[in-house]
């Protein structure tokens, strides 16, 4: 079973930058496609970006285009987001998943970017 950890939130002010990361247990990391979710206090949870199973192909919500970067490293079982020019409606727990999303979630990582 998939165990995904993340880490590497914190609190920056806006314009700030955060490098997140997700562990992954599973033996077969390298067979699946990966994503980023967000859920912000009283929202639901949505999408950020997902990247292929090789790291070649990546996809991005529109509201983080040009400022957010997905990327994997098969061989640490670990899926990054480097997060630029972050703004204050970035504020959420970021989780990652599967890409489509299995219902097993991790605890998350807090991002808080104030103004």
């Amino acid at each position: 079973q998939v165990q995904l950890v993340e880490s590497g939130g914190g609190a920056v002010q806006a314009g700030g930058s955060l490098r997140l990361s997700c562990a992954a247990s599973q033996r077969s990391f390298s067979d699946y496609a990966m994503g980023w979710f967000r859920q912000a206090p009283g929202k639901e949870r949505e999408f950020v970006a997902s990247i292929n199973w090789s790291g070649g192909r990546t996809y991005y919500a529109d509201f983080v285009k040009g400022r957010f970067t997905i990327s994997r490293d098969n061989a640490k079982k670990t899926v990054y987001l480097q997060m630029n020019s972050l703004k204050p409606e970035d504020t959420a727990v970021y989780y990652c998943n599967l890409n489509p999303p299995t219902t097993r979630w991790g605890q998350g990582t807090q991002v808080t970017v104030s103004s």
